[in-house]
């Protein structure tokens, strides 16, 4: 039985299947102690189907209930047992996107007090005791508030454990090089089940290939990752190795998922200078 055990931190229901997905069905299939944790019940979630119309935000938040179900799904397609939410199920709402209204409601996760979210995040950490944490970057990988507020509260808790017995020894953030997307753009135009992107510049995610320090060959899991995908029916609509939200743009579901080391030692690197575990090093 291995004693891995990583800790994946996450806005919202579905993000942990979009960024991460691969990644965390190969180590759980592997035997890891995985653990999510959920930051809201993405309550300000645009809906795809329009049988479930009715379950939107102004609607006393019955998306929120509706989505945590979907993320059980999700879980269990990745071999995923550990689940937990941030301060209980919708402690924090779902902030929405940047600038609008919903990100001044007292009780939206971008208003969280980060001392007091991180101190949460650190109990659960005292209880797994993982050695690796999985978040975003400080611009919360394409600047939505809750992503950005997610890794403050990540890197918060990471940084209380310091000295404490209860240290995590690496920190990552989820990332995504430019040439990917450049390939991935390419491949889309050339004809697919969703409307491409009209160019690399119009992808509001992506960091310079250098900045990538880490690629997880998780490909033989790809299955279960889009498995997740669709089980977060009212926010993917997934068509073979594809998916879109809500706008309809495409993007192709990768098995080998990128990230860049914030903290920790870094492991044996190949090749392409990059490690391939993130458990390297330790």
């Amino acid at each position: 039985m291995s004693d891995r055990r990583i800790l994946f931190v996450h806005a919202h229901p579905d993000d942990e299947s979009i960024g991460t997905g691969a990644t965390m069905a190969r180590y759980a299939a592997e035997g890891a102690h995985v653990t999510l944790v959920t930051c809201t019940l993405g309550e300000e979630g645009e809906i795809i189907p329009a049988d479930l119309a009715e379950l939107a935000a102004d609607q006393k938040d019955e998306l929120g209930s509706f989505r945590i179900d979907e993320l059980d799904a999700a879980c269990a397609a990745l071999g995923v047992t550990d689940q937990r939410f941030l301060g209980g199920p919708g402690h924090w709402r779902d902030s929405g996107m940047a600038g609008v209204a919903s990100n001044e409601r007292t009780e939206a996760f971008w208003q969280a007090d980060v001392e007091d979210a991180a101190a949460r995040l650190e109990e659960i950490i005292k209880d797994v005791g993982p050695q690796v944490i999985v978040t975003y970057d400080d611009n919360g990988y394409y600047g939505h508030p809750d992503h950005i507020q997610a890794h403050r509260v990540a890197w918060r808790a990471f940084e209380r454990t310091q000295g404490t017995g209860h240290e995590v020894a690496k920190f990552y953030a989820t990332a995504m090089p430019r040439s990917v997307i450049a390939r991935s753009v390419a491949v889309l135009q050339a004809g697919g089940p969703f409307r491409a992107p009209g160019s690399v510049d119009e992808v509001a995610y992506g960091v310079p290939d250098d900045q990538v320090t880490t690629a997880v060959d998780a490909r033989p899991y790809l299955p279960q990752k889009l498995a997740a995908l669709a089980a977060h029916r009212t926010q993917v609509t997934v068509d073979g190795a594809h998916f879109a939200l809500s706008d309809n743009v495409g993007q192709q579901a990768f098995g080998v998922e990128y990230y860049t080391l914030l903290a920790g030692p870094k492991g044996p690197v190949g090749p392409d200078g990059r490690e391939s575990d993130l458990f390297g090093g330790l």
